[in-house]
């Protein structure tokens, strides 16, 4: 694979990858939306869906990393690390645009959402926090980009997302790369969409499950950069989280296969 394989086939994918799992997560939380409600089991079904449809897209280009922790982890697992810059590249490009593309698919939802009283409150009701609590705080659309802990206690949620990525990133290293080893295989596609709807089910409760860097980080930019009525703080003070938590776990699923499978 070269270079510019990598890069292409990591955008592409990531960006499928979060048009969808972000297209669920809209689908379920705004108001105009026929899905509006239809709960944590879609929203889980949907983020696996979505990785299986982005896997078998990007599978030809780049071996369908399309998660920084699954790239730490094939990188230590190999002891390659020269391409390492190109995925990351790639996956946040491709998540940046995949959520942007939720925010054009849902454009009119979006708006309605945000200028609705029961939402947002009525005239004046964003004044009410000073600019520093409404830039820290989650607001009301934060959720279908990124993540963030029903609890927030920082130990907990960076464990929680630790865990997670361990499952994920163990089930691609033992069961789902091809036959180079660079990436995920065609049966390996289908395995890691049923993993990550399982953590999703399983694990996905505290924090939404992250589980990936670039999924997190890209899209909570995105938000931080829309021009969306009300849109409230991108909660930049947990956006750590998400991050550090998957390369942990990328890195500690990388070690554990390599003392116990390699």
């Amino acid at each position: 694979m070269s270079s510019s394989d990598i890069f292409i086939g990591e955008t592409i994918g990531t960006a499928i990858l979060i048009l969808l799992g972000g297209g669920v997560c809209a689908a379920v939380t705004l108001k105009a939306s026929k899905a509006r409600n239809a709960g944590w089991l879609a929203i889980a079904f949907g983020w696996g869906f979505a990785v299986l449809t982005a896997v078998y897209t990007s599978i030809p280009l780049s071996g369908a990393h399309l998660n920084p922790a699954v790239t730490l982890g094939i990188a230590i697992k190999d002891g390659e690390w020269g391409d390492v810059p190109t995925y990351w590249a790639g996956q946040l490009l491709g998540a940046m645009i995949g959520a942007a593309l939720v925010w054009v698919a849902y454009y009119g939802q979006f708006h309605a959402h945000l200028t609705d009283r029961e939402i947002v409150g009525g005239p004046g009701a964003q004044d009410v926090k000073s600019v520093e609590a409404r830039e820290a705080a989650a607001g009301p659309v934060l959720g279908i980009f990124s993540t963030g802990p029903e609890i927030r206690m920082a130990a907990q949620n960076l464990a929680t997302e630790i865990i997670g990525t361990v499952v994920l990133v163990l089930a691609v290293l033992t069961q789902g790369l091809n036959d180079s080893g660079k990436g995920l295989g065609t049966l390996g596609a289908l395995i890691t969409a049923l993993v990550v709807v399982s953590i999703g089910l399983s694990l996905g409760g505290p924090t939404g499950y992250a589980i990936n860097p670039a999924r997190d980080l890209g899209p909570r930019i995105v938000h931080a950069l829309l021009p969306l009525p009300n849109k409230g703080g991108s909660d930049w003070g947990y956006a750590w989280v998400p991050v550090v938590g998957p390369l942990i776990g990328g890195a500690v699923a990388a070690g554990i296969y390599n003392v116990a499978f390699a």
